[in-house]
């Protein structure tokens, strides 16, 4: 799935149908799934229809056994050996807003 060709809204909509599927396939009701969570039932349902809550998501992944998905998800970049050089120990806390390539600034836009 080319995820870069949808929309913020198509994304939503197919995480909360990924996650409808997998509480399925776990063969839980969304009431169940809501009390094992400690959660609303509608916090389950907006999960499942795309406009939840990243807590929401967190909390429904621990309850379904999920959690070591999100590296899938998003996975840790770790650091180059030029970036462990240059901090010398320390984590890196913010981005320096310079722009490495001339081509990555032309495609953002101008607010």
């Amino acid at each position: 799935m080319d995820y870069y060709y949808m929309s913020d809204e198509a994304i939503e909509k197919e995480i909360g149908s990924r996650f409808h599927e997998l509480r399925l396939r776990k063969n839980l009701t969304q009431k169940e799934l809501s009390r094992r969570t400690l959660l609303s039932v509608n916090a389950i349902k907006n999960l499942e229809s795309g406009k939840a809550r990243l807590s929401t998501a967190v909390a429904v992944l621990r309850e379904l056994k999920a959690l070591d998905n999100l590296d899938s998800f998003i996975p840790d970049p770790g650091l180059s050996p030029m970036q462990l050089a240059k901090l010398q120990g320390r984590k890196r806390k913010r981005a320096s807003g310079k722009q490495s390539n001339k081509k990555e600034q032309d495609e953002v836009p101008e607010w």
